[in-house]
């Protein structure tokens, strides 16, 4: 087992569910993000399909102008 192996899943065969509100954390460790807003699930999928969900921009990244 190596310290810093992040894929939990290939070395034990199980998940594990994050609940944080960083979203580069998220982005970073995940294979798939579920992303909820006030209890509403807005996005579902893998960090790339996510971070380009304009819900999710919307309330967690913020909006370019």
């Amino acid at each position: 087992m190596s310290l810093f192996n992040l894929d939990v899943y290939d070395e034990f065969r199980t998940s594990i569910v994050l609940i944080e509100d960083d979203m580069g954390v998220v982005m970073d460790i995940s294979d798939r993000v579920v992303v909820l807003d006030y209890g509403k699930k807005i996005g579902d999928g893998t960090p790339e399909e996510v971070r380009s969900n304009e819900e999710v921009i919307s309330a967690y990244l913020g909006t370019s102008h």
